[in-house]
């Protein structure tokens, strides 16, 4: 039990809104503000996005010279039409690799860049360019073979 001298020497402290009115007014002024910064806008007609549009996929597999897949070959892929390069990717741990294309009628070159790289007797390794064809929204696989 707490005797009355130590009750009566106990004051809570005093309380914030008594000194400071201005902050009952502050605080539904910012629930309506948030209220209407949260309100959802009229909704706008969806736009074609990247996603939503058709596409081809090239997939392939760049095998070694002792034909197993090799990993992290950079692998670049460009329209027939082109000079350079306009996609570039690199093999995963399964020697693979996917890439979407526009789902068109097209021609593609794919190749694997062999810069630095070198076999396991330490001679320079090459590859030779390989032509895709696609048409529409469509698979096409093949494979990269370094010599």
């Amino acid at each position: 039990m707490i005797s009355p001298e130590l009750r009566a020497s106990f004051r809570p402290p005093p309380c914030a809104c008594n000194r400071t009115p201005w902050l009952w007014f502050l605080f539904p002024v910012s629930l309506l503000f948030l209220a209407g910064v949260c309100h959802p806008q009229s909704p706008q007609p969806p736009t074609k996005s990247k996603a939503a549009q058709p596409y081809a996929l090239i997939c392939g597999t760049v095998w070694g010279e002792d034909d197993r897949p090799v990993y992290g070959v950079k692998v670049k892929i460009r329209r027939e039409q082109d000079k350079k390069a306009r996609w570039e990717l690199y093999s995963t741990r399964r020697g693979e690799f996917t890439m979407r294309v526009p789902a068109a009628k097209h021609d593609y070159v794919v190749w694997a860049d062999v810069k630095g790289l070198k076999s396991a007797a330490g001679k320079p390794l090459q590859a030779q360019e390989v032509t895709v064809h696609v048409e529409y929204d469509e698979r096409v696989d093949t494979s990269l073979h370094l010599k």
